[in-house]
C-alpha cells in the first residue's frame, strides 16, 4: 500500500501552505522531490514563501495540478529551509524527475540569481 509520503513525492505539483503572521494561509503549488522520510522542494530565496517559513515552520501540503487546484486532502508538515549544498542536490534530483524542463528551468535561474538565489526547503510530515 502506496504511504502518503510515497504519493505526495510521486506526483508532478505539490501545493505547499504556508502561514502569514497574522494565521491567514497562502498556498503556492511547486515541484516536489522525495527526500529519504521528508519532501524536497525549490524556491527563489527571496520569495514570500521562504519569508514566512523562517517565521512558521509548520506548512499544509497536499497534491495538487500545475495551477494549484487541489487534487486530494492536505496533510501538515514542519519545513526546513536548507544549506546552499542541500540545495545543490534538490537542483540534481529535480532535474533528474522533471528532465528537459527541469534542467532548462534549474539552469536559468542559476544564471539569473546565481547559487544563493534559491534554496531548498525540506518538509517532514507530521
Amino acid at each position: 500500500m502506496e504511504s502518503t509520503l510515497d504519493r505526495l513525492a510521486a506526483g508532478k505539483y505539490l501545493l505547499v501552505t504556508t502561514y502569514k503572521k497574522d494565521g491567514s494561509t497562502v498556498a503556492t503549488p511547486v515541484w516536489v522531490v522525495r527526500d529519504g522520510d521528508g519532501l524536497g522542494i525549490w524556491t527563489v530565496a527571496d520569495s514570500w514563501k521562504v519569508k514566512r517559513i523562517r517565521n512558521r515552520a509548520e506548512v499544509l501540503v497536499g497534491p495538487c495540478d500545475l495551477r494549484g487546484r487541489p487534487t486530494g486532502e492536505p496533510v501538515a508538515g514542519v519545513a526546513e529551509i536548507l544549506s546552499a549544498s542541500e540545495t545543490a542536490a534538490y537542483r540534481t534530483l529535480l532535474k533528474r524527475k522533471y528532465g528537459l524542463l527541469g534542467f532548462v528551468t534549474l539552469f536559468g535561474s542559476r544564471l539569473r540569481r546565481g547559487e544563493t538565489g534559491t534554496v531548498g526547503i525540506r518538509i517532514v510530515l507530521t
